[in-house]
């Protein structure tokens, strides 16, 4: 079975409706809804990857970095995470640490998107080196 489905259905419920106050812009909220969801099950890797991102919605990068990481840890061939880190830590300006994340999650998924965030990190690189 894949590791990323496979958890008890309250805490699957939870998370589901965390994401909806995430699309709603309503991050503490979600926030307080993935941690319920991580008191059911605390393996639950789209459940950290999901809190991960309502952090980031409340600015608190450094938190939701190790949610992420958190993430990774528990499932290690889950892309998304891979990505949202590296997203993550482009916005942080820590360009080498973003582009190892791009490159682990395209290596598990080649989407397009993990591609072209990848590409815009080394434009940055480039803009930066000319400054």
């Amino acid at each position: 079975m894949n590791p990323i489905h496979t958890h008890d259905h309250s805490a699957a419920a939870l998370n589901a409706q965390g994401c909806t106050l995430c699309e709603q812009n309503q991050f503490a909220q979600a926030l307080e809804t993935f941690d319920q969801a991580l008191a059911l099950d605390s393996t639950y890797c789209t459940v950290w990857n999901n809190r991960a991102n309502a952090l980031c919605g409340l600015k608190r990068q450094a938190e939701a970095l190790a949610a992420y990481d958190r993430a990774v840890a528990l499932a290690p061939q889950y892309h998304q995470a891979w990505f949202n880190r590296g997203k993550l830590l482009a916005e942080m300006g820590a360009y080498g640490n973003a582009v190892e994340s791009y490159n682990r999650a395209i290596a598990l998924e080649a989407d397009p998107i993990y591609i072209h965030a990848k590409a815009d990190i080394w434009v940055k690189k480039q803009l930066i080196a000319t400054v």
